[in-house]
């Protein structure tokens, strides 16, 4: 491998300095928008993939479906998590501009400490939020919506059917009758769906449309969840694990500057147990729930920071010395 130049030969002028960054955030930006665009594309898609984990915890604890109380609501979410979404995927574009205006001042010993954190921290930031969307998510709505579910339910009064009337029956069915059964009047109940469904016909063509009404478990507290609050949420909790699961990052960086070693890690793992767990307090929006399934993998991950700063310490990342940095 050639000697490192001296770095006499990379200074540049500030006036040089800054006309490069400018270049590098323009073909940034110029970068993002045609993913921003396809991005906006697939908006609808992508808000029903974040939503979709709402959909199945309903359904599954039986309550009605998610609501939107305000004209803007869901058009406003769509907008937001397109834009989450182009800057997450440009992110590696941003990063490729960002590290092509610090590369050229940088020795290549200095470079290879970037070669080793820059995939680590990729990989850490899809693990923790495949962690969040696959684990966390599910069981966070499933404990908050089977919480509220026995809050103040009362048992109705026994009332006998009064002598005379016959009770008509109503259609209870996994799904939707076929369509050639589809008549106006008929209605039933959707136990996959918990929803009334009406069959009216249309004023333009008389085609049949199916009018819908969500259909709870009895409940004190009804759980109408709002799209808003919902996506405001899931990307808090998002930020959360993607800065969390940096930990391994933070320790090897601190143990290449010589702040901490492999024995102090080891000497104080029950110091970090209770930083790693008002991490996790400060970092969730304040249930148990979330903050255990932050604070367990956060753990784990200090772990793996000790281990990873046992097996990569800064000398062998480096490598030997060269340029005029050898004598040193």
């Amino acid at each position: 491998m050639p000697a490192d130049k001296p770095i006499t030969e990379t200074i540049m002028p500030l006036g040089d300095h800054l006309e490069e960054l400018r270049t590098r955030v323009v073909h940034a930006l110029y970068g993002l928008l045609p993913i921003c665009i396809t991005a906006l594309a697939f908006g609808k898609q992508i808000l029903n993939f974040l939503l979709q984990p709402l959909f199945d915890a309903l359904d599954e604890a039986g309550f009605g479906a998610a609501q939107a109380t305000g004209p803007l609501e869901t058009f406003g979410a769509y907008v937001k998590v397109s834009i989450i979404a182009a800057v997450i995927v440009g992110g590696p574009w941003i990063l490729w501009q960002g590290w092509r205006f610090i590369a050229p001042g940088l020795y290549d010993r200095e470079k290879r400490f970037v070669y080793v954190l820059l995939p680590l921290s990729t990989l850490l930031t899809t693990a923790g939020v495949v962690f969040l969307y696959k684990v966390v998510v599910p069981s966070l709505l499933s404990f908050l919506l089977l919480f509220s579910a026995d809050i103040g339910t009362r048992t109705p009064a026994i009332t006998p059917i009064p002598q005379g009337i016959t009770p008509s029956t109503l259609l209870v069915l996994a799904g939707d009758p076929p369509a050639e059964q589809l008549t106006p009047g008929l209605f039933w109940v959707n136990t996959e769906l918990h929803q009334v469904r009406y069959c009216v016909a249309n004023d333009a063509d008389s085609s049949p449309v199916i009018l819908t009404q969500s259909l709870s478990k009895e409940s004190a507290i009804r759980q109408d969840y709002r799209v808003t609050e919902y996506i405001n949420l899931l990307l808090s909790l998002l930020l959360a694990f993607a800065v969390s699961f940096q930990t391994p990052v933070v320790i090897l960086v601190l143990g290449w500057a010589g702040i901490v070693t492999t024995a102090f890690l080891s000497k104080y793992r029950k110091h970090a147990v209770f930083v790693t767990a008002v991490a996790a307090a400060i970092l969730t929006p304040g249930d148990v729930a979330s903050m255990l399934l932050l604070w367990i993998p956060m753990y784990l991950l200090y772990e793996l920071g000790t281990f990873l700063l046992l097996i990569l310490p800064a000398h062998r990342v480096a490598g030997p010395a060269e340029g005029p940095d050898a004598a040193s």
